[in-house]
């Protein structure tokens, strides 16, 4: 039925603020930006990870009627090599803390999540599952 990861949607009140914070967080600009260039966007995507996972960030504008302004419903949450360094950039960029960082029992599965700067959760995690089946 659920066959794999598409496109996870953010808001932002100031798309160009979105932008530029979530491309020096991941280190590549949006692939993609509606309308385009000269007109200001009201909807950019990135492609980041092994899959290329779709990242869309919307202008708030946009965001369907009874949309949460505050944090808050379901949490995604990419895989990280490295919990503890992408949480501290995290926070270094303006992130703040949602839910620290959390072991799920004994099997190597460890969550975090944060509060992006423009009201997203995002959530991180170390997925031993992940890892294994994207094993070169």
């Amino acid at each position: 039925m659920l066959r794999g990861l598409t496109t996870v949607s953010f808001y932002a009140d100031d798309l160009a603020a979105a932008r530029d914070w979530y491309a020096r967080l991941l280190g590549v600009d949006p692939y993609y930006a509606f309308p385009p260039a000269p007109q200001p966007p009201a909807y950019i995507e990135f492609r980041i990870g092994d899959d290329e996972d779709e990242l869309g960030v919307i202008d708030r504008r946009w965001a369907p009627p009874g949309a949460p302004g505050t944090p808050g419903g379901a949490i995604v949450f990419w895989h990280v090599d490295d919990l503890e360094a992408t949480v501290a950039r995290l926070l270094e960029l303006g992130a703040t803390e949602f839910e620290p960082i959390t072991p799920r029992g004994d099997s190597g599965f460890v969550t975090a999540s944060v509060v992006d700067p423009f009201g997203n959760v995002l959530g991180v995690m170390t997925n031993p599952h992940f890892a294994a089946l994207h094993a070169s």
